[in-house]
């Protein structure tokens, strides 16, 4: 620490020094920036109250936010937080980050007041594409009239943060949720005192001390957590009741990259309660226990379906199922991933239609094509469709499966798979499982991913056709290059496309792709309609010939003009 010290001696009564103090030390810290300092793609975060234009009456309203998280954006929330009084609209963001300590201060403030998050666009009417919350659509009340979007929207860095405040906490499978390490900004600060003494038996006693000027003398960062940065990260997860796991997924990524928090790890962690459906929209309240079916609002809750006075006896609909809380199993102890399994699944009581899949669900391991090999041998001759959702795993192992999957001439598809009487964050869970034959249950494209090496995976079926779930692709090493666009060539997929597309920045997940573009790399070769579902097409050996489920129908594949999300 350097300093430079004058003096100036008056004689008075007595005998007074005065010292002119300049020290070079480091004040305040600025913390994280999403996307760094260098440069800012995004103004400061505005907020706007926002009604849905898609009705006449008793229209949803929700806080648009997005920008970046600055010091002062606190402030601004609260304003908007006071206009709104006692009224519980949801946040939604869209934002790549900024200020740590400010998005505590936020979250803290929406979860006083008991709002809901969710990740999405604004776009207000009649704003054109390139600027999307125009200021001429804006009233002079600071509010406006438009709707939200989910694909591409984001919420990225220190966003995450104040996101995590919501009472309910939602985004859709098109939507992205990223976080990096925490960068902390030192300014250093040279500043000037006046300083007076009295000497008094040769000594010298401080009798006042004046700031005459401060000036900046530099700047440094470090992306290391100290033990209060720590501390209050921690404390803040518990208290917004986040899983300590977010963490480690932060300090693993570096502040020029970003680790993309796949759904299910979002929910498993409580970042997020919940995915939106491809019919729910961001900025939708969550549904009370007791809304009625037409209520516009996101995770209806599952009616009751009416029982027959003399239905015959069959295992429980997932439909019919109680409905478990998710809420009460966050403190349960389900692993943060576990291995590829396969399920033989069917749809229906197989009385009149009985429609059957191979649900493959987990990380792939090096001892997952083996598995798989097993389920091929117990189907024999009969081709059911391999429904698959995955954060993805090894490469090696996705390479021997796509080329087993290829040699049967089996459809793949991506969808998640949910067995009645399970939790959310297990939906298939063990007690739901036959211990032989097929085990029933449901499948669904939305909400469901396959990242990674899983792609690989999926590109091998014949056909590959999915509905509106989330596909990543990621980035092979170096070492790698040879034997990923070797594969790529065996199985038809454009390698020079694929390549032009992969993220430029390697994350854990992969960057996230809508259909539409896989179906013009040829990963897929066909999407399904907003109203089928993967893997339901095919139907078992039981099952009675009927118009609905013919056992040799083929999966309608849509155009690529039909099926732009």
């Amino acid at each position: 620490m350097r300093f430079a010290i004058s003096f100036l001696v008056k004689c008075l009564f007595s005998r007074l020094l005065l010292v002119f103090l300049l020290l070079t030390l480091p004040i305040g810290a600025a913390t994280s920036q999403a996307a760094g300092e260098k440069k800012a793609a995004q103004p400061p975060m505005s907020f706007i109250l926002v009604r849905s234009h898609l009705c006449q009456e008793n229209c949803p309203e929700w806080i648009s936010a997005e920008g970046r998280i600055t010091s002062d954006t606190p402030a601004r929330l609260r304003k908007i937080l006071k206009k709104i009084g006692g009224r519980k609209l949801p946040v939604v963001f869209r934002s790549e980050g900024g200020d740590v300590d400010a998005a505590y201060a936020m979250g803290r403030m929406i979860r006083k007041a008991g709002l809901e998050t969710a990740v999405g666009g604004t776009r207000l009417k009649d704003c054109p594409v390139g600027d999307m919350r125009c200021q001429a659509a804006i009233a002079k009340d600071g509010s406006a009239v438009g709707y939200t979007y989910s694909s591409g929207a984001y919420c990225f860095s220190a966003c995450p943060l104040a996101f995590a405040g919501g009472t309910s906490r939602v985004a859709s499978q098109w939507a992205f949720i990223g976080v990096h390490q925490i960068t902390t900004v030192y300014n250093k600060v040279r500043v000037s005192y006046r300083i007076e003494y009295k000497i008094v038996n040769g000594k010298k006693k401080e009798i006042s001390r004046k700031e005459v000027g401060r000036k900046v003398a530099g700047r440094s960062s470090s992306t290391k957590l100290g033990k209060k940065a720590t501390a209050a990260l921690t404390a803040y997860l518990k208290e917004m009741g986040v899983s300590e796991d977010l963490i480690g997924l932060m300090m693993s990524a570096t502040p020029d990259s970003i680790n993309i928090v796949a759904p299910a790890d979002a929910l498993r962690m409580g970042l997020s309660t919940d995915m939106l459906a491809y019919n729910e929209w961001p900025g939708m309240p969550l549904c009370a226990p007791d809304a009625a079916a037409d209520a516009v609002c996101h995770s209806h809750p599952a009616a009751e379906a009416p029982v027959a006075a003399k239905a015959p006896v069959s295992k429980t609909p997932v439909s019919e199922a109680p409905v478990q809380d998710a809420a009460a199993d966050t403190s349960g102890s389900l692993p943060k991933s576990r291995p590829m399994d396969f399920l033989l699944m069917s749809n229906g009581n197989c009385q009149e239609e009985c429609r059957q899949w191979i649900s493959a669900d987990g990380d792939i391991t090096p001892d997952t094509p083996a598995r798989l090999k097993a389920m091929l041998m117990t189907l024999g001759d009969r081709k059911l469709p391999i429904v698959l959702q995955s954060s993805g795993g090894d490469m090696d192992a996705a390479f021997a499966m796509g080329r087993m999957i290829r040699a049967a001439g089996v459809e793949t598809s991506i969808g998640r798979t949910q067995l009645p009487n399970c939790p959310k964050l297990d939906p298939r869970c063990k007690a739901s499982i036959a211990k032989s034959g097929s085990t029933e249950g449901e499948v669904f494209a939305g909400r469901a991913y396959c990242l990674s090496a899983c792609t690989l995976v999926l590109m091998s079926g014949t056909p590959r056709i999915v509905g509106y779930s989330s596909i990543g692709i990621v980035r092979p090493t170096t070492t790698e290059y040879t034997t990923f666009f070797a594969y790529f060539d065996e199985m038809g997929v454009n390698a020079e496309t694929y390549e032009t597309m992969m993220p430029a920045t390697s994350t854990e997940r992969g960057s996230i792709i809508l259909p539409s573009e896989a179906l013009k790399l040829g990963i897929i070769n066909g999407i399904l309609p907003y109203d089928e579902e993967p893997g339901l097409h095919v139907c078992g050996p039981e099952a009675k010939e009927s118009l609905r489920c013919p056992r040799k129908a083929e999966a309608e594949i849509v155009p690529v003009a039909a099926s732009v999300n």
